[in-house]
């Protein structure tokens, strides 16, 4: 990027670094202890994340670090192999990412259907609104005491339980913080718009905390509901605070498999963020993703190498990134490199900020990704082909994981894929004379095996003495299966019932007995007035048929 497009809108992304940076704080801090990481090493993914990857990407507002994602394998590898071994399986999954990139992999993100992209947004944002509960409450129960991203599912329990042990204090700060953001969407707060919102919440929250111990009240928020960054009393400590991998690990067949794992699932999780982050993006612009594979591979070795956790492309952060004014990938750098500085300059000035301010900008920002709107315009365009896969995979993303989450929410977009390939396997044009009728089907320009039912159904329910023309001139492929069944009908059954057969078009490929001339079976139905004539799809010739020859036709 040259200088003057990276400085083009240096304000705005200037403006998002630094929310995005406040938000990733304690993200990365709550995923590395969730890990049973050393706390430094999520902090080392962020910035990486940011500075490196940032720079690398061909994606001009995702933000990569730490993702939740990876708790559940990074918690028992660790447990298994020890850290300094953990290492090396990042440097593994890094190296495999980057192969994959050059294996052009990265198109797997353009075969998620949008319905099932948007209930991943959904669901995340649902989840980030759960998740942000406790946090908003001042619960500091066991459990809720770190934040935590929005890809891992949630329990109710979660929830209920911060209900009934609430901090004054801190439903002070959030609902002041919500209600800021909510004045700076309307029309008399435009004017502020250069102010961020999501800054003045920070601001708002930290004041509003130190009126409270000013005034020794009991609604003073202490260390527990503060975000909390480990303190280097010198450089030297700062410094020491990263990891060098054990290389012996290499010689170990657990990393390598934790390698692969990790490797596949941050590579998933990366495509899918990229997928969503480019639908809202504003400018609507493309990234490439086997540039982003190569570039997160890059990112997740050199986490390896000095004491980081694996690195993936994150929804959370690139959607607050998108919705407090990013521009440019500037912003992600530049949340990268305020990570950098200010863990090692001003933790004690970071430690001061309430963790319901940013429980209360990342509500707002999940508010934002599951807007009812979608819902409804989703059914209005595209019916419940479209609404039940978003509805479905919101579900499931919050009660059970992003992955699996889409995994379920593309299994049902599959189905309705498959069941509307089945009801159209041909259309057809039929014609009838007294005691002559002439059907001509032509085959739908893919033609599977799941549509060997209805062919087979329409097929033997035509009544004797007919005469059929199957045309597929604009069929690009015919199972194997379809091609049996209309061989054996035109070889057996045909003859038996006396129906005239006429199959044309098809690839000589396909080794179809010679088809009689089209002419012939056509010259021998009459144009006259009386003449009925229909056309349609194969569920309208089927009921066709029913009302012309009876139940006994469907035998």
């Amino acid at each position: 990027m040259s200088k003057s497009g990276f400085l083009k809108n240096i304000k705005s992304d200037a403006i998002s670094g630094i929310i995005v940076f406040l938000i990733a704080l304690p993200l990365c801090l709550g995923i590395a202890q969730a890990s049973g990481a050393p706390l430094f090493s999520g902090l080392v993914a962020g910035i990486i994340g940011g500075i490196i990857i940032g720079a690398l990407s061909g994606s001009q507002l995702s933000v990569a670090g730490p993702a939740a994602g990876l708790v559940a394998i990074v918690l028992g590898a660790i447990g298994a192999l020890g850290w300094e071994a953990f290492l090396c399986a990042v440097i593994v999954a890094g190296a495999i990412q980057i192969l994959l990139g050059l294996l052009k992999a990265g198109s797997i993100a353009s075969y998620f259907p949008s319905s099932v992209i948007e209930g991943m947004l959904a669901g995340i944002g649902l989840t980030i609104i759960i998740k942000q509960i406790p946090e908003a409450l001042g619960y500091d129960g066991e459990g809720h005491e770190r934040m935590v991203g929005a890809e891992d599912g949630f329990t109710i329990d979660y929830v209920t339980s911060s209900f009934s042990h609430m901090e004054t204090g801190a439903v002070i700060v959030s609902v002041i913080g919500i209600a800021l953001l909510m004045l700076w969407t309307t029309k008399p707060f435009q004017k502020l718009k250069l102010l961020p919102s999501g800054l003045v919440v920070v601001i708002a929250g930290v004041i509003i905390n130190q009126i409270f111990k000013m005034q020794d009240s009991e609604l003073y928020l202490g260390n527990i509901h503060l975000v909390n960054l480990p303190i280097a009393s010198s450089f030297n400590d700062f410094f020491g605070q990263f990891s060098l991998p054990d290389f012996s690990g290499f010689g170990k067949k657990e990393v390598w498999i934790i390698g692969v794992t990790i490797a596949a699932v941050a590579s998933i999780e990366t495509l899918l963020c990229i997928e969503a982050t480019d639908k809202l993006d504003p400018q609507k612009r493309y990234t490439p993703t086997n540039r982003e594979l190569k570039a997160q591979g890059i990112g997740n070795i050199l986490a390896g190498l000095i004491g980081g956790l694996p690195i993936t492309s994150v929804i959370v952060r690139s959607s607050a990134n998108i919705h407090s004014g990013a521009k440019s990938k500037a912003a992600t750098i530049i949340h990268g490199t305020l990570l950098l500085v200010c863990v090692g300059t001003i933790p004690a000035v970071l430690n001061m900020i309430p963790k319901a301010s940013l429980a209360a900008i990342l509500i707002f920002v999940g508010y934002k990704l599951c807007n009812p709107k979608s819902f409804v315009h989703a059914f209005k365009e595209g019916g419940w082909t479209q609404f039940i896969p978003l509805v479905v995979t919101t579900i499931a993303v919050v009660s059970l994981d992003l992955l699996r989450g889409v995994g379920l929410g593309l299994v049902i977009s599959i189905i309705f894929l498959l069941y509307r390939n089945m009801r159209v396997p041909f259309f057809f044009r039929r014609m009838k004379h007294k005691e002559s009728e002439l059907v001509e089907i032509k085959l739908a320009q893919e033609v599977s095996f799941l549509n060997k039912a209805s062919i087979k159904t329409a097929l033997y329910r035509l009544p004797k003495n007919s005469k059929i023309i199957i045309d597929a001139s604009d069929t690009e492929y015919i199972d194997f299966d379809v091609l049996d069944l209309i061989n054996e009908f035109h070889d057996s059954h045909a003859p038996q019932m006396n129906i005239e057969m006429s199959l044309v078009g098809f690839k000589t490929s396909y080794k179809i007995p010679k088809a009689k001339p089209v002419e012939l079976l056509r010259g021998n139905m009459p144009e006259m007035e009386d003449s009925d004539h229909t056309s349609g799809n194969y569920k309208q010739l089927m009921e066709e048929l029913d009302d012309d020859h009876g139940p006994d036709s469907k035998n």
